[in-house]
């Protein structure tokens, strides 16, 4: 699937909860961004690209995210844009300024009607100490998986066992292996390489695959 284009302001409702929609179209109005909804990327579930040479600055969702999360996507991205506008490039993109700015945008938010109760309650964990990505609090995605579609045989690393067979959405077999701290050690069958793995990677058990 190809990039989807800006979404009209009224055609973004549709990929946000009820409640949100005037604060968010406030700040894209407000700081003329630029949103593009976009296709499912591995590795991030947004992005933010400064203002440069006449051009607005520029956010980018991933498509395939629920309505919570794609709003605390959003809201994310919307940090590093008030972070960029009141210090350039002069701190760290994921710095203490950067989550007090994270941290009052996201409370403008919680406690407004605007999440279910169990996501309420995680974030204002992440109120305290936001991460540096919303993947990376994994007590947060294991609540906001709940509101996704649901896929068929998909299951966490974490719920396979010690020693047994999965495979990634490419293909590739592993066989999982103990934890260490955070990730798991997982061996890939056809190579011998090993790799980490988050707990809450989506993969599918080996005998089920399509």
């Amino acid at each position: 699937m190809a990039a989807v284009k800006e979404h009209p302001m009224h055609a973004l409702a549709a990929f946000l909860p009820e409640k949100s929609f005037d604060k968010v179209v406030y700040y894209l109005h407000h700081y003329k961004v630029h949103l593009t909804v976009t296709r499912e990327r591995k590795s991030v579930l947004g992005d933010y690209r400064n203002a440069v040479q006449g051009k607005n600055h520029r956010i980018t969702v991933n498509i395939n995210l629920n309505k919570y999360a794609f709003l605390i996507t959003l809201l994310h991205e919307l940090a590093h844009l008030l972070t960029y506008e009141k210090y350039g490039h002069r701190v760290a993109a994921h710095g203490k300024e950067w989550k007090s700015i994270y941290g009052n945008l996201l409370a403008d938010f919680v406690g407004k009607q605007i999440f279910p109760a169990d996501i309420e309650e995680e974030l204002k964990q992440s109120l305290i100490n936001p991460a540096a990505s919303s993947c990376a609090e994994e007590s947060l995605m294991r609540v906001l998986r709940r509101y996704d579609d649901k896929k068929e045989h998909v299951v966490l690393v974490e719920e396979i066992k010690l020693n047994e067979l999965f495979a990634t959405k490419d293909g590739r077999i592993f066989r999982k292996g103990e934890k260490l701290r955070k990730r798991f050690r997982c061996t890939e069958v056809k190579t011998g390489l090993v790799y980490l793995f988050s707990a809450i990677y989506e993969v599918l058990p080996v005998g089920v695959r399509k």
